[in-house]
């Protein structure tokens, strides 16, 4: 026997519906790292466009997926050709799209992620909005097993993310988070820097941390920017070297590096 729904059971179901808006069909991003989640999440045939930057290996760590899929080259009059009805960006701003009537699509901004934590919230919030519940909550159940796979560290110590021209990256960002997920204390926290500071070769000579954190890109040098960070000074304290692309933005990466961190650690000096 088929019960009548009371209205209890009909209000549920309509604020379910409200809640839970039809997947959409045409997806833009504008934003590399909002590429990294849509690449991860999507069905292919949801993917309208893609950022600019999508298919740079040294920015995007899903470069060669994204190799299948449109990039923009004029973001505004090409999303506005495209009237995709989600539009993804980092955060979307007003006149990110100029020229759209207003309400013609649905955006999704999402800030910066800074830690792990942040990118399981914005790995949900992308699954909502294109249809995948389910898919996004596989993704972070595999992000937690790879995670909790990785072997314990045999060494910590102190470590610094340096960058080329000298920057080095401080505490409340991805890496920051890196590093004391594998047992490294951040150099920059000893020393009270910033988020990002320009710390010159003598003072991070006097320092002497345990290792250096470096992109990938600077192993060889190619300009003065890099020939910094392969000053004699520096060339006895062990480096890890990580591609930009896996710390540049919050996403499926984060597994990648932590595991690439780990392994350096825990290989004879």
């Amino acid at each position: 026997m088929i019960r009548p729904l009371t209205l209890a059971t009909t209000a549920l179901l309509l604020l379910t519906s409200a809640a839970t808006p039809a997947a959409p069909r045409r997806v833009v991003s504008l934003n590399v790292c909002a590429d990294q989640y849509l690449l991860a999440l999507a069905d292919p045939a949801q993917i309208a466009a893609l950022s600019s930057n999508a298919r740079d290996p040294e920015l995007s760590a899903a470069a060669t997926k994204a190799r299948h899929f449109r990039t923009l080259r004029r973001t505004s009059e090409e999303v506005l050709a495209i009237q995709p009805d989600l539009i993804l960006g980092f955060p979307i701003g007003p006149n990110q799209v100029a020229g759209a009537p207003p309400g013609d699509w649905r955006t999704l901004g999402l800030a910066s992620a800074d830690s792990y934590a942040a990118i399981l919230d914005q790995i949900r919030q992308v699954a909502h909005a294109t249809g995948h519940v389910d898919r996004g909550e596989a993704l972070i159940a595999a992000m937690h097993r790879d995670l909790a796979a990785l072997p314990r560290p045999k060494g910590g110590g102190v470590a610094a993310y340096y960058q080329r021209r000298g920057y080095m990256t401080g505490t409340g960002t991805l890496i920051d988070d890196l590093m004391r997920r594998v047992g490294l204390v951040n150099l920059a926290a000893k020393l009270g820097k910033p988020p990002l500071a320009q710390v010159p070769l003598e003072e991070m000579v006097a320092a002497r941390p345990d290792w250096l954190i470096v992109e990938s890109a600077t192993d060889r040098v190619v300009d003065q920017g890099t020939e910094m960070l392969h000053h004699p000074a520096l060339a006895t304290i062990p480096r890890i070297s990580l591609p930009q692309s896996w710390t540049v933005c919050g996403g499926p990466a984060y597994v990648q590096a932590a595991r690439a961190i780990t392994q350096r650690l825990n290989a004879p000096r």
